[in-house]
């Protein structure tokens, strides 16, 4: 319930956009900001509270933040003004630690053999939710007005939070280690510049003097959280650690895989709801049934998950993640090719479903079968952040390609959705070369608490 609730307000508000900037009375340029608080939060806080589930007890941090995603959603629900709106956006990024949380539970409390399913299963949730936010949200909003947006997530995450403070045991793995506020600050401010430059360069333009400013800003505060991590006793990621050819490999497709999962999910509800009649491209459909024709990629995304971990075991993650990347590349590519008639995008979403559902659900378990245990959720925070971090590459790049094909009525030309899919295309293309680089033998076996303990108190 809660990895779904927060998978749902990612993708809940974007196909009404437009609509929520109507009801502001503002700008497309500041309702954008809606997306921006919301990814600057959930950069900064998947890492950081994966970090500290790491540290203080993963079943606390859990609670917490499927309450402050539960807070951030009712703030959004009953907001007076866009302000209001913009700050529970922002808390509910904080949701974003659910993830890596959840991952380092499953590692703690399931039987070894059931630790592969489970992660995969509660991945596969992740890229199933964002899929049906964009189904769900037209109809959400025709029968129950803009507030079902916030309101839904937040009676799931707040039911689930009531559910983990009851049934989730207290963490039996813990580095119980003091966290150096240094390194959180530094990684913080590079991710927010990165985060916020990549989200507006679209609007200030990708060669404009802030753009450029934040971006080297970004690089240098970069460069200063890694030399503080490297030097401090306790850090806060080990670098060490993100060296690993397991973990550094999987973020490099995690990476890339955000770019076309967030960017494809996008782009094809408006390219149906374009009006052919006046771009000479496009269905023409509404939003709730440009919602709809997503509906069979998210399904099919969700039975990857649930045959992803019985398929690794017999053949192996390496090459399936390499399957299922090179499988959304071809579902691109065909709508890129074929995108006149409704059952060309019902073909092109669903093998491309398909492969990303695929792919995502093995990532976070190459990444827990390459750390200690007492290291899952800052490590599995990371792989997430990095995802999130490519959703927003891949919306920033591909509004600025859209926006320079300019078409009839300053809508994109056809040949700009014909580009950001290509370039959606190279993504996954580049993921499924850079998953060629996973160790084909990952470490399954699964440290003992106590031992873990023992050298904690040591």
């Amino acid at each position: 319930m809660g990895v779904t609730a927060f998978s749902l307000i990612q993708s809940l508000i974007i196909p009404v956009m437009g609509d929520l900037a109507d009801q502001y009375d503002t700008d497309r340029a500041t309702i954008t900001w809606l997306l921006t608080a919301y990814l600057m939060a959930a950069s900064v806080c998947t890492p950081i509270l994966g970090r500290l589930g790491d540290a203080w007890g993963k079943d606390r941090v859990l609670v917490g933040c499927l309450a402050v995603l539960a807070i951030g959603c009712a703030i959004s629900a009953l907001a007076p003004d866009l302000a209001w709106l913009i700050a529970g956006r922002a808390l509910q990024g904080v949701g974003g630690g659910i993830l890596p949380v959840s991952f380092g539970i499953i590692r703690d409390e399931f039987p070894p053999e059931r630790v592969s399913f489970a992660i995969s299963l509660v991945s596969s949730l992740l890229a199933f939710g964002i899929g049906v936010g964009t189904v769900v949200a037209g109809p959400l909003v025709d029968w129950l007005g803009y507030t079902a947006l916030f309101w839904l997530p937040c009676a799931a995450s707040a039911a689930a939070a009531v559910v983990a403070f009851r049934f989730v045991p207290p963490s039996s793995v813990r580095s119980r280690e003091r966290i150096g506020l240094t390194p959180a600050v530094l990684l913080a401010t590079w991710l927010v510049m990165l985060v916020l430059t990549i989200s507006e360069a679209p609007h200030w333009g990708w060669g404009s003097p802030l753009t450029l400013g934040l971006f080297a800003g970004a690089a240098v505060m970069l460069v200063a959280w890694i030399r503080a991590e490297m030097t401090v006793k306790v850090p806060l990621i080990d670098i060490r650690l993100m060296r690993r050819r397991g973990v550094w490999t999987a973020n490099l497709v995690a990476l890339l895989m955000g770019f076309g999962l967030y960017t494809s999910s996008t782009l094809v509800p408006q390219l149906a709801q374009s009006s052919p009649a006046e771009t000479g491209y496009g269905l023409g459909v509404s939003v709730s049934e440009s919602g709809l024709m997503m509906l069979p990629s998210c399904l099919l995304s969700f039975l990857a998950g649930l045959v992803a971990a019985p398929a690794a075991a017999r053949f192996g993650a390496k090459p399936l993640i390499v399957l299922g990347a090179s499988t959304g590349a071809v579902g691109t590519a065909l709508i890129a090719v074929l995108h006149d008639e409704k059952w060309h995008l019902y073909l092109g979403g669903s093998v491309n479903g398909l492969g990303i559902g695929l792919t995502l659900a093995l990532l976070a378990n190459v990444v827990v079968a390459a750390v200690p245990a007492s290291q899952t959720g800052v490590a599995s925070g990371m792989n997430a952040n990095l995802r999130t971090i490519g959703g927003s590459i891949g919306s920033g790049v591909l509004t600025s390609v859209l926006a320079g094909t300019q078409g009839v009525g300053a809508v994109p030309a056809e040949e700009g959705y014909v580009r950001g899919f290509l370039i959606i295309v190279v993504m996954l293309i580049a993921a499924a070369g850079a998953a060629l680089a996973i160790p084909p033998l990952l470490r399954r076996e699964r440290e003992s608490p106590s031992a873990e303990q023992v050298v904690s108190s040591s």
